[in-house]
């Protein structure tokens, strides 16, 4: 008999965007280890993003439970659609230019809506739950955030029930980096705390997907943390060939604060300076890209070396990481983002192309791309090395030689981290 387990989560497809991507390729291989998935959804969402495509990804073999939800950034869209869409999507404005209606929308989603947007689903999430784990025999819940208000749901139901409970964050809580752009006042702050330990003391036990993430949870609760990352699927795709040009593509949404205007400035001189790499670059950005980091990237970058293409679809962002020469990664600058590793890192790292990241010291990104040796991280103040490293690649380019040569991807397989989840499942339950 394979046991039951609750999955309680906000994104599932259609979806679009990173969040979805975890636990939807979890439940794919869960079966394989004698855990049955009932996946816990929300019945109309109001997701920043949608992919269609991810739809036909979603097993036949498991349970999809759905309750009604009350979205308040539907609400929001009355006063500003485009200010909500922006928010919900991560997307925060410098505070300088911000308008009045996102500060208010900020404001009040910090302090009014603790810990986030969707805390009115716990209470009648908790109520139908309640009925539906005793008379379905689920043997352990999963809960997964952000949305962190989703750990409420599996803290009440902990304290009702007594079942076993595992609490998976795919990002941090209080330590995030948008956290400190929501206004909060000093009352705010110390609920959220206050609701993160609760969640982080009463588990029985914390997953999360980075070292930096461990070490921080570490401080705050004595219950046992395991690692378990995001990684990458072996997807059947037709054969690309590579650009003609020499492309540098951002694959996924570059916020305000994820601005290596150093990489802007090293890129705008090397066009300057060689007049074939004038000809031949071309900086592809596919995704939502803020405004300030688009002013940004023109100052220094002509247009015609510039490509927006905006949202893609994931099987498109596939072929595209196929297709480019280089791949960019960025994270902020920050000693809130160390612990940050973007789902598509581990799709860049088997799509046999190298990669450039830019971000902080010390950050787990840097530490895999150095053990995989799939690419390059360089720091906000590597301005000459980064030179350096993008003209020799430039040259490979030129001499047909540029090509990335992995090391120990295997590890970081979907169907390798959930064996890894199952075991935990199975010990617990």
């Amino acid at each position: 008999m394979q046991k039951k387990a609750l999955i309680i989560t906000y994104y599932w497809p259609p979806a679009g965007g990173p969040g979805v991507q975890r636990w939807l390729k979890f439940v794919k291989y869960l079966p394989d280890y004698n855990v049955h998935p009932v996946v816990y959804i929300p019945e109309n969402p109001s997701y920043p993003m949608l992919d269609d495509s991810l739809i036909d990804e979603i097993p036949k073999n498991i349970t999809i439970v759905k309750q009604p939800i009350n979205e308040p950034y539907k609400l929001a869209e009355f006063f500003s659609k485009q200010s909500s869409k922006t928010i919900s999507s991560g997307v925060i404005p410098k505070t300088k230019k911000q308008s009045h209606v996102q500060r208010l929308m900020l404001y009040v989603r910090g302090n009014y809506f603790i810990p986030d947007a969707r805390k009115a689903w716990v209470k009648p999430s908790v109520n139908y739950l309640s009925e539906y784990i005793r008379k379905e025999n689920i043997e352990i819940i999963i809960t997964t955030g952000p949305p962190h208000s989703l750990h409420l749901i599996g803290l009440q139901l902990k304290t009702q029930l007594g079942i076993p409970w595992i609490a998976d964050f795919r990002d941090p809580w209080t330590t995030i980096g948008y956290h400190k752009k929501l206004k909060l006042s000093v009352s705010a702050t110390k609920k959220h705390k206050q609701l993160e330990k609760q969640v982080l003391t009463t588990a029985d036990h914390i997953i999360v997907t980075s070292q930096n993430t461990k070490k921080e949870f570490e401080t705050k609760s004595n219950q046992p943390i395991t690692v378990i990352t995001n990684g990458y699927d072996n997807h059947k795709l037709i054969k690309v060939s590579k650009d003609s040009k020499f492309s540098l593509a951002h694959i996924g949404s570059l916020l305000s604060e994820r601005n290596p205007i150093v990489l802007w400035k090293v890129l705008g001189e090397l066009i300057d300076e060689h007049k074939d790499f004038r000809h031949e670059f071309i900086l592809r950005l596919i995704g939502v890209v803020s405004a300030e980091v688009l002013h940004e990237v023109k100052k220094f970058i002509p247009e015609q070396n510039i490509a927006l293409v905006g949202y893609v679809n994931h099987k498109e962002a596939l072929i595209s990481q196929r297709q480019s020469q280089l791949l960019l990664m960025i994270e902020i600058d920050s000693e809130d983002t160390k612990a940050i590793i973007p789902g598509k890192l581990f799709e860049y790292m088997v799509a046999e192309t190298p990669i450039i990241s830019v971000g902080p010291k010390d950050s787990d990104v840097e530490r895999i791309l150095q053990s995989t040796n799939t690419g390059r991280y360089f720091y906000y103040d590597d301005g000459a090395q980064l030179k350096e490293h993008l003209l020799s690649c430039y040259k490979e380019f030129k001499n047909s030689a540029l090509a990335s040569y992995p090391i120990g991807l295997q590890q970081y397989s979907r169907k390798a981290l959930t064996k890894k989840l199952a075991d935990l499942i199975n010990d617990l339950s």
